[in-house]
């Protein structure tokens, strides 16, 4: 049997925002914009520049329908230098790109094969003894088990599955195409090339079941290295998986420890310091996107929070000072804790105390509760998926999850510090 290698990737989401950076504006913004864009033109060039036999795309490499031709140009052109140096790609669609999901469509190069949406499909490269396996998404819920029907393996052949699928409900993502592990192992292919879940896993070997997760991190949950797999076959067998970094843009969470510190300017120091660290401990030429978390229990927490506007722009203020084009702080999360708890102050004799008191009995009043489920209910039940998936907030988070005990408290210690650091 031949000896070759492929590249296996998925979840490119081409020209996908990055959440809560689209409005940006300037050099940053921009190189923001395109990073789906340049994360795919990194994995080609890298193909290209390894001699792969052949690249595997399983599944969701549109976000959704286009919003003009200019994303299928795109598309296209990038298939062309794959077509230009004798390189084949066989593509599954997923849910984002189901067919019921895209309206505008060009013609591809003819080294591109999609697989059908109908039924499994199988196509086969005669020279390397590789049959691929797959089906694509017909419409963006598909809840039944796609793989049950996929064909038996072809004897004698390198067998890759290539599958869209939640499996199981994965790292929270939506349960499409459900199936088991054992299902998949237990298929008689060599190598699964999955997609959906954007985290990247080998979840077994021999056979290999693989999902290499996206190419391009799209908000703060994706951060580290983001890639595809390439993937090294010997004698019917898979010798390697090497991990080829293709993202541009990279997250990271920067945790700040201010228990320390008794003035707002050493915070501030600190989290220039931690900014710094985080941007030495990234490659060269990738845009850091962080959080900046600020955690501890500290005496400044009323003031920290009273002020988180202008500890962003200091932030945001201490990355830009780094260079052009090396780092952006998205956003800031103040997660410190007062030294003085809620109950202290509730036992207070004026009028922070009698706020605490009110809200603390609010959180255990049924009527409140029940008005609360009512009127926040259908506000929440009217927010796009989008948002409600994606939300960070703690209020907005406790808020869809229907805790409104949880949601005063989360309103609680923000009023009671805005109040105490109006009072410095």
């Amino acid at each position: 049997m031949e000896s070759f290698r492929f590249i296996h990737t998925a979840d490119i989401h081409l020209d996908s925002p990055l959440k809560g950076l689209s409005s940006q504006e300037g050099r940053v913004a921009s190189r923001i914009r395109t990073a789906t864009r340049e994360a795919l033109d990194n994995l080609i060039g890298h193909a290209i520049e390894e001699e792969v036999s052949f690249l595997v795309i399983a599944g969701d490499l549109y976000d959704g329908d286009w919003r003009d031709y200019q994303t299928g140009l795109f598309f296209a052109g990038q298939m062309g230098r794959l077509a230009k140096a004798g390189i084949p790609v066989y593509v599954v669609y997923g849910n984002h790109d189901a067919e019921s999901q895209i309206t505008k469509r060009l013609e591809l190069p003819n080294n591109v094969k999609a697989f059908s949406s109908r039924k499994p499909q199988t196509f086969t490269i005669k020279d390397l003894h590789v049959a691929l396996h797959g089906q694509s998404f017909r419409q963006r819920d598909i809840t039944d088990n796609l793989m049950l029907a996929y064909p038996e393996p072809v004897a004698g052949a390198f067998n890759i599955g290539v599958l869209h699928t939640g499996l199981g409900g994965m790292d929270s993502h939506p349960n499409y195409a459900p199936c088991t592990l054992d299902d998949l192992v237990n298929k008689g292919y060599q190598y699964w090339a999955l997609g959906h879940v954007h985290r990247r896993n080998i979840l077994h070997e021999r056979p290999y079941v693989v999902a290499p997760g996206n190419i391009q991190g799209r908000n703060i949950r994706e951060t580290g290295p983001k890639g595809a797999y390439v993937v090294t076959v010997e004698d019917g067998e898979v010798r390697d998986l090497a991990l080829f970094e293709a993202d541009i843009v990279r997250w990271a969470v920067i945790p700040v420890a201010v228990g320390g510190h008794s003035r707002v300017a050493d915070v501030v120091d600190a989290m220039r310091g931690a900014i710094e660290k985080a941007v030495a401990g990234e490659p060269d030429g990738r845009l850091l996107v962080g959080n900046v978390c600020l955690q501890g229990r500290t005496d400044l927490h009323d003031q920290l929070v009273g002020s988180a506007e202008h500890l962003l722009a200091e932030a945001r203020a201490a990355a830009l000072g780094l260079g052009d084009e090396v780092a952006w702080i998205e956003r800031l999360v103040v997660a410190t804790e007062p030294v003085v708890d809620r109950a202290t102050l509730a036992a207070r004799q004026d009028a922070m105390g009698e706020l605490q008191r009110i809200l603390i009995d609010a959180s255990h009043d049924p009527e409140v509760l029940e008005a609360m489920n009512t009127e926040i209910g259908d506000f929440i039940r009217d927010l796009p998926h989008d948002v409600r998936a994606d939300a960070e907030d703690a209020i907005l988070k406790a808020a869809i999850a229907g805790d409104h005990a949880g949601l005063i408290g989360q309103v609680t210690g923000y009023l009671t510090a805005r109040i105490a650091g109006e009072e410095h």
